[in-house]
């Protein structure tokens, strides 16, 4: 069986996307998967267990990018097709079965509305891959420490948390955890080191792994950790997807669409009209009780 699965070009929608993959990959054993992601996003699938091919495409003027991904896929039979980006171009591929999800189309959290696309129940949760030298990685950087991982960075400034209250909240954690070691978590390249700078100066003795690690290495070291409180961004959903005690950060953006889907995940919002809240209307009080709540201290 051959399943082609076409998704996002953002990070933390590829990862809500990987329930609904793993589902299928675990009802079809044996098949052969195609994944086709933008590049930002294409890290989340390199450990999927079946992969054949991961297709990365850039967006481009006048949709051209998908003329040119459908002539890569064109010349071949489908079993399954799954184009969570609602592109369409399966319309005009050779398959079996075909699904195009569109999101914002039904009520619920992302991962339940293209589970409900699927017909499937319940809503499977996001998973992340990873692989024995992830692992490896993750044991070398993290070692036996007790560490708190924090998300300071998002892809935009209406996302982010004050930068000092990520550094009084893990003071705070800290004092109830004894030994508890901070470690800042961001993506690739200037911005986000940017974004992540004012927590790591506050923070000397915290690991900084900034741009530093692929994300099933990410994924890796997050499963390590006690907890991960972050922005709404890529490497929240990745931390819930991992099954780490995930604290998800929100004003500007819809929690109740994209708050972090996995076995021990939970999210807090700043106080004000949804989608409209400023971030520096998050309480540190308010957050700490919820991080409070995820360790059970």
């Amino acid at each position: 069986m051959r399943i082609l699965f076409i998704t996002s070009s953002r990070i933390g929608d590829a990862v809500i996307s990987s329930g609904i993959l793993e589902r299928l990959r675990r009802e079809n054993p044996g098949a052969r998967i195609t994944v086709a992601c933008g590049a930002a996003a294409a890290d989340v699938f390199t450990r999927l267990p079946g992969l054949e091919r991961l297709l990365v495409f850039e967006k481009e003027s006048f949709d051209l990018h998908w003329l040119r991904l459908w002539s890569r896929l064109a010349w071949h039979f489908w079993d399954r097709v799954v184009d969570v980006r609602g592109s369409g171009i399966s319309l005009f591929l050779l398959a079996g079965q075909r699904k195009i999800l569109k999101g914002g189309r039904r009520p619920g959290r992302r991962h339940e509305q293209l589970a409900a696309g699927m017909g499937f129940t319940p809503a499977p949760l996001p998973v992340a891959w990873v692989a024995a030298p992830d692992d490896a990685r993750a044991a070398a950087i993290l070692g036996h420490d007790r560490v708190i991982a924090l998300g300071p960075t998002a892809n935009w400034d209406g996302k982010i948390w004050p930068p000092e209250r990520f550094v009084a909240l893990f003071q705070a954690l800290a004092a109830l955890l004894p030994g508890a070691r901070a470690a800042v978590f961001a993506g690739p390249g200037a911005v986000e080191a940017a974004r992540a700078a004012p927590v790591l100066a506050a923070l000397p003795g915290a690991l900084n792994l900034v741009g530093s690690l692929t994300l099933p290495q990410a994924a890796a070291c997050l499963k390590r950790c006690a907890i991960f409180i972050g922005n709404d961004s890529g490497l929240m959903h990745l931390a819930a997807a991992a099954g780490t005690p995930t604290l998800g950060l929100f004003g500007r953006s819809r929690a109740a669409e994209y708050a972090p889907a996995g076995p021990r995940a939970a999210f807090v919002c700043a106080p004000g009209p949804a989608g409209e809240a400023p971030m520096e209307a998050l309480e540190l009080s308010v957050v700490l009780a919820a991080a409070r709540a995820l360790l059970c201290v």
